[in-house]
Formats: structure tokens, sequence, C-alpha cells
């Protein structure tokens, strides 16, 4: 068996486990499994995945839809499929052992996983740090019995662990490797067919119908009060689906708003790059707006309820990764109470018209771009190998 093993090493006869369970993890898989691929040429990928990690020779074991599931009453509905999953997974990986298990985000589902494989004997690794930095801190005792290795996004996450003596590696972020250093806006602006002498505001009030009806209206309602100040602006609001284009609408209707107002299904990423400043809800979209060189204004409200549950549990003293990124304030954060019509059309005329603060921004921003652009794909493939090779 040992010589097997060793055999199996020599000729990159790999057997490498990946369980993604949503779309952005699938993208992940996809990049780390090219990157391996030029590593072990005959290695074999297995576990769950979608169509990008399928497409470049995965085989999935279940359809990643089955794990795709979002809410604590679709959760509930699904748990024992969810659990039946679990178990014939890990039931195939003691039968079969991989040489390494990588779990993909989706903590709730894979560091279980991990943990059982660990256990077993079988290296682990698990890519996409839980925001245990940020709330429920006491996580990190958990994640260190279930990980070999944790490879991180952002170099905040990786101080993290590394204090708390868990094995960490910081890659960087796909998106600062995609995403170039300076951005089109020119183009993006005929190509969504904008008047390319007019400034653009780009509003994203999220991409779920609740998020759309509890900051929509907010977000629209400042637009209303920037169109008092700036007649010229242009409107541009992305939408993820047909759903949501259709509620967008019915608010801009119900609202009375006279800025044109332009609304894109999808290309988010295109309407940012298309724009002056950026009205958005906390989330990935403020990194994507940072990695576009776009000021933006954060907004966000929930239910009392809810914001004083988290602001009891959060453990930073930002919501905006540009932020976070920076330890500092660059973005404004117009939270609860503090966000109001007003108060965010205030901020975005701000940026609209402060040239200088236009130029700062756009300096620290690059600054940031740099530092999270790290060739990610081939960055986590290395970190894997090393430990694969510390194993064998």
């Amino acid at each position: 068996m040992t010589q097997l093993k060793a055999n199996s090493a020599t000729f990159s006869g790999r057997t490498i486990a990946i369980i993604a369970g949503e779309a952005s993890g699938d993208i992940l898989g996809a990049g780390l499994i090219r990157a391996l691929r030029k590593r072990y040429p005959k290695a074999r990928f297995v576990g769950i995945g979608g169509d990008e990690m399928i497409a470049e020779g995965f085989h999935s074991l279940v359809p990643m839809e089955r794990l795709s599931v979002m809410g604590l009453v679709e959760v509930l509905g699904r748990i024992r499929e969810l659990f039946s999953i679990r178990a014939r997974l890990l039931d195939y990986l003691f039968t079969t052992p991989p040489d390494v298990v990588i779990g993909i985000d989706s903590p709730d589902f894979t560091l279980a996983i991990e943990r059982r494989c660990r256990e077993a004997g079988i290296p682990s690794a698990h890519y996409v740090s839980p925001s245990v930095w940020a709330w429920r801190q006491k996580r990190i005792f958990k994640i260190a019995k279930s990980v070999d290795l944790m490879l991180t996004l952002f170099p905040f996450e990786a101080r993290f662990y590394e204090e708390h003596h868990v094995p960490v590696s910081f890659v960087g972020h796909p998106l600062a490797d995609r995403i170039a250093l300076e951005p089109d806006t020119l183009a993006a602006r005929e190509s969504l067919g904008l008047e390319v002498d007019k400034p653009v505001l780009a509003v994203l009030p999220g991409s779920r119908g609740g998020e759309v009806e509890r900051l929509g209206t907010l977000f629209i309602e400042a637009s209303r009060w920037l169109q008092a100040r700036r007649p010229d602006l242009q409107l541009v609001i992305p939408c993820v689906n047909r759903d949501r284009e259709r509620q967008v609408r019915d608010l801009v209707e119900s609202l009375e708003v006279s800025l044109p107002v332009t609304l894109v299904r999808g290309r988010s990423r295109d309407v940012m790059a298309a724009s002056d400043v950026v009205l958005l809800a906390s989330g990935t979209a403020t990194l994507e707006a940072m990695l576009l060189k776009k000021p933006m204004v954060v907004g966000y409200r929930l239910s009392d309820f809810s914001y004083k549950i988290l602001s009891r549990l959060v453990k930073v003293p930002w919501v905006a990764l540009p932020n976070l990124l920076a330890q500092e304030q660059l973005v404004p954060e117009l939270l609860q109470d503090d966000a109001t019509p007003e108060k965010l059309g205030a901020a975005v005329l701000e940026r609209l018209e402060n040239e200088q603060e236009r130029d700062r921004l756009h300096q620290a921003f690059l600054e940031l771009h740099q530092v999270l652009r790290q060739g990610a794909d081939e960055r986590a493939a290395a970190a894997v190998s090393e430990l694969l090779e510390s194993r064998s």
C-alpha cells in the first residue's frame, strides 16, 4: 500500500476531492483544478461541483444544486436530504480515500466533512474563510480541529488565523486577477447605451426580493433627493433577474423618479464600471466597486431586532470590504438610523463633486487591488501542493 501511494505521487496520479456548494465556489474550484492539473497532470478530481468544475474534467458525485439552499426555512425543508448527501459523500471518501479533501466556502456543510476526513487521516483544506474574524469568533476552535490548511482571500483573514495558530495561506482574490487595474468607463457607458458626457450613478440595492423591498425604496428616494441638485445625473440599476427588474420598475414608477433611469438585467459589473459613484448595500459588491476604482456609499438597514443582535455579535468596526482591507474608513457606511435618503444623497453628491477625493480614493483602491492581485488560482494550488507533498 505504501509503495502504491509513492508510485501514485511519482506519476502525478493524485486523487483530489473538492466540495463546492454554490456558484461562486464552482468558479473558484474550476480555477483551482486548472492550476493543480499543471502540477499533477494525471490527477483525478472528484466530489461535488457545478458546471464550471465539470468542464475541467471534474466528476461530481451529486448535482451541486442539491446543496444550493438559502434561508432557514428552505434548509429545514431539505435537512434530511443534506444529511443523506453528507453521509453518502463521507462513505465514498472513506471507501476510496483521496490524497486531500478541499472544501470551498459553504462552511456549514463542508467543515463537518473536512473534520471527519482529517480524523480519518485524510489531509483537509478549506478555501474561503468563514467570517469568523467578524463574529462568533469561537468558531476558530472548531475550524482548527477541521483543517490542516486554511486558504484565505484577504490578508486580514490570514492574520487572524496566524494569531490562533491555524495553518493558513493568503492566496489573494480571483476577482482582483480578472478585473483590469484601470477600468474602461467610456466603453462600459457605450455598451449600456448611456450618454458618455453626463454623470452616472449606479444603484445596487441587492439581489434578493427582501433586500430590494427594504433598500430599493430608500436608495431610489436618495436618488430622487439628488435629482433636485443634479438634474443631469443618469441613474442605472442592474437587476439580477426578471422578477427583480419588475420589482424595481414598480418602485421607480411609484416614487415618480424624474431622472433618466436605465434598468439592466444582470451586468452589474458593467453598470459599476460605467458609473461615477456607486450607491450599494454592503457585501461582495463593495469589493467589485473598489476593484473598479469607483467611489461608493454603503447603506444598509435591518429590522431593529436583527440589528441589535448583530451589533452585539460583530467584532469589527466596519462592514464594507474596502474599509476592512484598508483598516480605515475609505467608504462611508450609513447603517440603520443613519441610512436616510438625505444622508445617502449628500454622501453621493460629495463624491460626485469632490474631484480631489475621487483621485485619493482611486489611488487607495489601486493599492488595495494590487495587494489582492496575487494570482489566486496558482497560489492556492501551490499551497495545496505543499500540503500534499508534506504528507507523501
